[in-house]
């Protein structure tokens, strides 16, 4: 099996209802620990982050094809990392390709990315790029994760 071919772009409008039926999927929210938000509430954060210009948010593209977004926005003492793939594209690489063209993207340090305890793939995605394992905790919306810093 050869692996996609993945590149990032600004993400765009006709991207958003792409992400709205990743982020509805049931699987894929429980492995993610997230609540699915309905479609007003989606497309309402959604102008809010990318108003934002401290946020970097782009779209996922494998083999042509929209699967997923990947964003960093600022925190306290660096910025954090995220990304959501849709499901029928896990398990092909597109997430460590995605997040390593991020890591190339962004240059500020350190970073840090906080993964549910359940999302053994997202570590493996997280580690494969660099990323150290700080600890586990509880988030404030009872999430266990664990926290992950690149340097």
């Amino acid at each position: 099996m050869t692996s996609p071919k993945v590149s990032l772009r600004p993400v765009e409008d006709d991207d958003l209802p792409i992400f709205l039926a990743h982020q509805d999927d049931p699987i894929a929210a429980a492995m993610a620990a997230f609540p699915t938000r309905a479609p007003d509430v989606f497309f309402a954060h959604w102008a809010k982050v990318r108003a934002d210009p401290g946020n970097i948010t782009r779209t996922i593209i494998a083999d042509g094809e929209v699967v997923g977004d990947i964003m960093s926005w600022p925190v306290e003492n660096g910025r954090e990392v995220g990304y959501w793939i849709g499901r029928s594209h896990w398990g092909k690489g597109i997430a460590t390709a995605a997040l390593r063209l991020l890591l190339d993207e962004v240059d500020e340090r350190p970073l840090t990315a906080h993964v549910a305890i359940a999302n053994i793939g997202s570590q493996r995605v997280v580690e494969k790029c660099g990323f150290v394992r700080l600890g586990r905790e509880v988030a404030d919306d009872g999430v266990d994760e664990m926290i992950y810093r690149l340097d």
